[in-house]
């Protein structure tokens, strides 16, 4: 770590919290440097003592897996019911990443701003597994395509495991998360997509959970969870 640094990145690369909560904090008067309270843009040196209100310390993170109905956005959006609106959740959380309306399966929603970079960066490479259906039936050379680097637009994906499952049905494992990536993979090989499942988010599986319904992620898968993602 270089000094001297804003005190959101510090907090941010100690895992305390997130650049943008660390401002919130901030705000808030719960960040103290040298005794007095830390300011918006205000610089660490290496031998400043900062403080944390223990009210943030404390803060309890949950996790849940949550199994996404087709017709739902992960967001809010104009007209369109959304996560948070059909399901009750114990604590407020919101989800971590996206999943297209027209798409169903693994959400994973905590109240952890800390995981959002983590898990979304292209930089960590972490595993999103998918269970693809497409029209029309597709071909060996269809899979090697998609698993070597597709271009759609000005973007050519990285490559990535595939794998056949049945003649309209495919597996696929990605390390990157354009919008609607694999909608837009398969047009480009002039495939539409019928029906889109995510199954697995790094060690998180969705199971057997109903749609519509979560489950706490908690004990060993929660620890690797973190582990994976190095906020432990």
């Amino acid at each position: 770590m270089e000094y001297p640094i804003r005190i959101n990145k510090y907090l941010s690369l100690n895992k305390i919290t997130t650049r943008r909560e660390a401002d919130s904090l901030i705000e808030k008067g719960l960040i103290f440097i040298n005794g007095r309270k830390a300011k918006l843009g205000d610089k660490v040196q290496e031998n400043d003592k900062i403080e944390v209100s223990e009210s943030v310390l404390n803060k309890k993170y949950l996790y849940y897996a949550y199994n996404k109905p087709i017709g739902i956005s992960t967001n809010k959006d104009s007209g369109v019911k959304d996560i948070i609106s059909v399901t009750k959740f114990p604590t407020k959380v919101f989800p971590v990443g996206r999943l297209d309306k027209d798409s169903h399966g693994l959400i994973i929603m905590t109240n952890d701003g800390r995981t959002t970079d983590r898990l979304l960066s292209p930089k960590y490479f972490h595993d999103k597994e998918y269970i693809v259906k497409v029209e029309p039936n597709i071909t060996e050379k269809f899979i090697e395509l998609m698993g070597s680097g597709v271009r759609f637009d000005k973007y050519v994906s990285k490559k990535c495991k595939v794998w056949f499952i049945n003649k309209n049905t495919f597996n696929i494992i990605l390390t990157e998360g354009k919008k609607r990536q694999i909608r837009r993979m398969s047009e480009a090989l002039h495939h539409n997509v019928t029906d889109l499942k995510r199954i697995r988010i790094m060690n998180i599986k969705l199971g057997n959970i109903k749609e519509g319904e979560y489950r706490e992620i908690k004990g060993k898968e929660l620890e690797e969870f973190l582990k994976l993602l190095n906020l432990n």
